[in-house]
């Protein structure tokens, strides 16, 4: 029998197991993917936490995950677009990627790019959607700056690489082991913390044009300390989502066109995916674990 993550009540990672399923049948227009790689997100852990209830309560016994990468098992009735075989990235909307065998809708898959290898593509949808709603929304300009925090994880390194390709000087905040790959990629470094507003406006002396707070708990600094205009501040921060600034994110972009887009850039070597560590899909409390950190550069993965 196929196995997949699933958890049966509200609480950290002592409820996740690993159990046997049923395997699934796909619908009219749906396919059984069989999954190679499930990058694992921040918001996943606040729901299976019940931080998060009033907006996506979790149905129990629940699964796990939006983001996969896989081959094409069944194509269930009316899908011409996939045959069993194909490789493919893309997600699907009922917190169950994080398994052996998923079932999703056949428009919510991408071909994946022979260049893009398993983890990268199964990391894609969440992180790549949502830095590609980020830039959208504070839409920064050639001759702008813009500041991103959470610079170096899992959507930050995404939305610095697409800030630089619109032209705009980037400042990135990150711990110091991360400044020499946010120089790699032309992004100014500084360090969160104690001074960090000094240290942006010495980074950026004609002052900062828009912001995106990938980390939690800079709205004040943005709109307070450095100025800037309410609809050039965006968050991905549920709580943070207040005074008149912009909350796209994962479900303004959730589309295959944007995800076949982001897959594009990175086969192209124009957009990297920095993979922080994989996991066999046993170990999934212990890569919650690491991600609760929130120091890892980039994705973490789970391979089925």
């Amino acid at each position: 029998m196929p196995r997949a993550v699933r958890f049966n009540e509200y609480g950290g990672v002592d409820v996740l197991q690993v159990v046997d399923v049923e395997a699934p049948a796909p619908g009219p227009g749906e396919v059984v993917v069989r999954v190679k790689a499930a990058a694992i997100n921040p918001g996943e852990a606040s729901i299976r936490e019940g931080l998060l209830h009033d907006l996506w309560p979790a149905t129990f016994p629940s699964g796990q995950g939006s983001d996969l990468a896989g081959v094409v098992g069944v194509a269930g009735d009316g899908v011409t677009t996939w045959a069993p075989g194909d490789e493919v990235l893309g997600w699907t909307d009922r917190r169950a990627s994080q398994a052996e065998l998923v079932v999703t809708e056949a428009g919510d898959l991408v071909a994946r790019p022979p260049e893009v290898s398993w983890e990268v593509a199964g990391s894609l949808f969440v992180a790549g959607t949502t830095a590609w709603a980020c830039i959208r929304a504070v839409a920064p300009g050639p001759d702008e700056t813009v500041v991103v925090t959470g610079a170096a994880g899992g959507v930050g390194s995404l939305t610095v690489q697409l800030a630089r390709r619109t032209g705009a000087r980037v400042i990135g905040l990150a711990s110091a082991p991360n400044h020499d790959w946010l120089r790699a990629h032309d992004v100014i470094p500084v360090a969160h913390g104690d001074g960090v507003a000094d240290g942006i406006r010495a980074a950026a002396p004609g002052g900062v044009d828009a912001f995106v707070d990938t980390f939690g708990g800079y709205v004040g600094l943005a709109l307070d300390e450095l100025g800037v205009a309410p609809l050039r501040v965006n968050t991905i921060i549920p709580p943070e989502r207040t005074r008149g600034i912009q909350s796209a994110g994962n479900n303004d972009a959730a589309s295959a066109d944007v995800l076949a887009e982001v897959a594009a850039l990175v086969a192209a070597g124009e957009l990297e995916v920095p993979i922080a560590a994989t996991y066999p899909l046993d170990q999934v409390r212990e890569a919650y674990t690491e991600l609760a950190k929130r120091h890892t550069r980039g994705k973490i993965v789970l391979v089925p």
